[in-house]
């Protein structure tokens, strides 16, 4: 048996139980807030892990106890019931300790953060490259409680919430529950760290002249492939706490911007790494007016959606229409909707060529103009030219002019597909 053996941690340490923390956030660090999202997003039911955050942020979790693989403390109901609660951790095997303390004594500053309470973002990123994931994930963090709950339970939720204020304090609580206590870590990162440093060094590379450099310029290797588009958009912190929000802060609103900036951001990747983007002109950036017509279309909040057509000086049935033709062709659909514009007389030439064009072989229709709108006489179906070139189809309801669908290239299949003929 090593002296490492022998005088291995003890393998559990408890700590005192915190006190109230109303109003507290429960992580300050990377590493606590990404131990907390193990729990929230494994939960099936976050009114659970609501509940669990209010018993914790009053005090109901007692001592907590650390071991290799797992948490135990006892937490008490509001009417004083108590229950056993642990929640289980999968413990590093030798191999993974390895790889993470083969990375940790490779930099002097990995040691030195690790001891002065800190874990460098690098350092687990290094790990996770090499098949080690320091911090848990979802389904990591395995609950067991006595009263009898199979998914994370308020108690199982509170022991985590309180779990996330010791990590802040001292991340070695995360690595005993990996399996190995922090004297027993320090001690084996210092003989890693010594061995390298005795190790015979290697000559000094004289490196290559520039001219071989620039001489092989052409011979350089490809860079490598893009990284994949992620499955689906991210998903922001919840914004929902105890603590109560400034007056004039909407916490579902900024929540729904959070979101729909993710959505949007993974629009974007999805576009860029399609094959011929490069070739593709960019598209105008959209206005204020625009993009509050996009958000609306993908909120389903309605504080939300009467908000954004407020102010945007919309009525919420003016933004529904918006909403409609945006849906019909984004920019472009919602111009022809709100853009009654006159057309020059090339493009009114232009404009009167397709219209003959479009009924060649048969009876055309009569169509009355309006600037750049031509009604169809004796219906309720109208054409509406676009200035980007393209035919849209409305029809009309109640008094009012509505998208009846998507833009054609010319007038005939644009009057020809609308629903209402």
């Amino acid at each position: 048996m090593s002296t490492r053996d022998r005088d291995r941690d003890p393998y559990e340490k408890t700590f005192p139980a915190l006190p109230p923390a109303p109003g507290r956030a429960f992580a300050r660090t990377w590493w606590g807030h990404a131990w907390l999202r193990a729990l929230e997003d494994s939960a099936l039911d976050g009114a659970q892990v609501k509940q669990g955050r209010r018993y914790a942020r009053s005090g109901a979790v007692g001592a907590v106890s650390v071991r290799p693989g797992g948490l135990t403390a006892v937490v008490r109901d509001p009417d004083g019931t108590a229950h056993r609660t642990d929640v289980l951790v999968q413990e590093f095997t030798e191999s993974h300790w390895d790889r993470l303390l083969g990375l940790a004594a490779a930099e002097a500053g990995y040691i030195a953060a690790l001891l002065d309470r800190e874990v460098p973002p690098e350092l687990a990123e290094d790990a996770a490259a090499a098949g080690v994931e320091l911090l848990p994930g979802i389904g990591d963090l395995d609950p067991r409680c006595d009263c009898g709950e199979w998914d994370h339970c308020p108690h199982t939720a509170a022991l985590c919430y309180q779990v996330a204020r010791l990590l802040d304090q001292d991340p070695f609580v995360l690595l005993l529950l990996r399996g190995r206590g922090e004297r027993e870590l320090v001690e084996e990162l210092e003989e890693r760290s010594t061995a390298g440093a005795q190790a015979p060094s290697e000559p000094a590379d004289e490196g290559i002249p520039a001219a071989v450099v620039f001489a092989a310029g052409r011979a350089r290797p490809a860079l490598p492939p893009l990284p994949g588009l992620p499955q689906a958009p991210g998903q922001p912190p919840t914004l929902d706490t105890e603590t109560e929000p400034e007056p004039d802060l909407d916490v579902d609103a900024v929540e729904f911007l959070a979101q729909a900036a993710a959505t949007e951001a993974h629009r974007r990747l999805a576009e860029a790494l399609a094959p011929g983007h490069a070739e593709r002109a960019p598209a105008a950036p959209l206005t204020l007016s625009e993009d509050a017509v996009r958000l609306t279309a993908e909120a389903s909040d309605f504080r939300v959606r009467s908000r954004l057509a407020a102010a945007t000086g919309r009525s919420r049935a003016d933004m529904e229409l918006a909403v409609r033709a945006w849906g019909f062709g984004a920019a472009p659909g919602l111009a022809a909707l709100e853009d009654d514009w006159t057309p020059d007389r090339s493009t009114l030439a232009r404009a009167r060529a397709a219209l003959v064009a479009a009924w060649a072989d048969g009876e055309a229709p009569v169509l009355r103009r309006v600037r750049a709108r031509w009604t169809e006489a004796g219906t309720d179906r109208q054409l509406r030219l676009g200035r980007e070139g393209r035919w849209w189809p409305y029809h009309r309801e109640a008094g009012r002019w509505i998208p009846s669908g998507p833009s054609a290239p010319d007038p005939g299949s644009a009057l020809e597909a609308d629903p209402a003929r």
